[in-house]
């Protein structure tokens, strides 16, 4: 973010994603929760796969799991 917007703005920016987190925490009385690489990388998957069949089935195809 600082290379495209300058640290300056790259520092605010930040700052202010925290305080919304910390504001909605504060607000609905839940926890910070924090995601380990590997929930990270099954979501992606997950997306990846739902866009792949979404893209199939326009195209007119079925989209079909192997065995391995």
């Amino acid at each position: 973010m600082a290379a495209r917007l300058g640290k300056g703005k790259a520092i605010t920016a930040t700052a202010h994603k925290l305080a919304r987190l910390v504001y909605a925490m504060l607000t609905h009385g839940s926890g910070y929760v924090e995601q380990s690489q590997a929930y990270d990388e099954e979501k992606l998957q997950e997306r990846t796969l739902k866009y792949l069949q979404h893209k199939a089935k326009t195209l007119g195809f079925d989209l079909v799991p192997i065995a391995v």
